[in-house]
């Protein structure tokens, strides 16, 4: 993906584009970045849970490149009836694509239940539920997308998943969304080992100024990580979601990591 002087308005050529999580933070900010770079008869695949506010974004996108097809699919990734949906979808979509670029961006994630200790969770329904979101979704999202794209002579795939930093590192009362994202990671890892000729990219955006941070300073359990999350944010370290999506789009551009790698927004 070329990037210079003018890079947008087309820049990338035509792109198929699947993006989760769209619907509101990182997505969103990312969607309305990628969008005016895909070229004429690219289509954008808009997945989330929150139906109004991803149809609202889907009609912003549509006006903001020429030929630009933008489809949304409001489904619940974390049970078996919507995440057939939307695979189901990608298998609609996908084909009727343009051949030269596949770009999947897996950024639909949740924290759990972050006001317990490792100790407090043995309710196996609830834990299998969070791992059925978190990681058995982005693997079946990513399989089914890549099979149905297929090897296409002269055609690029690209794979990211938003990673975070607590995927290398654990935090208390965050064993749930430590594991999960350590597990993503690992995950595609393989997939960049086994499909050599698959970009990968593992991208932790950093502490961004989101809901999901406000859940964090509000309702972690453990005193002492709750006050970290609080200090982030009265310091003002929280990063704006768009300034971070930039990051990972020039990182796209520039298309020089290695595949597989974590990269992290405090890296670039």
């Amino acid at each position: 993906m070329e990037r210079g002087p003018g890079a947008g308005a087309g820049r990338w050529g035509p792109v198929s584009c699947v993006l989760t999580g769209a619907s509101r933070g990182f997505g969103r900010s990312l969607a309305r970045l990628l969008a005016p770079r895909f070229g004429e008869g690219s289509v954008l695949l808009l997945l989330a849970r929150s139906a109004a506010p991803l149809a609202d974004l889907a009609a912003e996108l549509r006006g903001s490149a020429a030929g630009l097809r933008v489809e949304c699919v409001a489904a619940d990734l974390g049970c078996e009836q919507g995440l057939r949906q939307a695979t189901a979808a990608l298998r609609e979509v996908l084909p009727s694509g343009p051949p030269g670029r596949l770009l999947l961006i897996n950024n639909a994630g949740s924290l759990g239940d972050i006001s317990k200790s490792f100790l407090d969770l043995t309710d196996p329904d609830e834990i299998n539920s969070y791992f059925a979101f978190n990681v058995t979704s982005a693997l079946c999202l990513t399989s089914t997308a890549l099979q149905t794209f297929g090897k296409r002579p002269g055609s690029s795939r690209t794979v990211v998943n938003i990673s975070s930093l607590c995927a290398l590192k654990p935090f208390k009362s965050w064993a749930l969304y430590c594991s999960g994202k350590a597990s993503r990671d690992m995950m595609f890892q393989v997939l960049a080992l086994e499909e050599p000729d698959i970009r990968v990219l593992n991208y932790a955006p950093g502490p961004l100024d989101t809901d999901m941070q406000l859940l964090a300073r509000t309702k972690t359990g453990d005193p002492e990580m709750r006050q970290q999350f609080q200090s982030l944010q009265e310091s003002r370290k929280l990063i704006d979601c768009t300034v971070s999506a930039q990051k990972l789009v020039n990182l796209l551009e520039e298309d020089t990591f290695p595949s597989g790698a974590h990269v992290d927004f405090y890296d670039i």
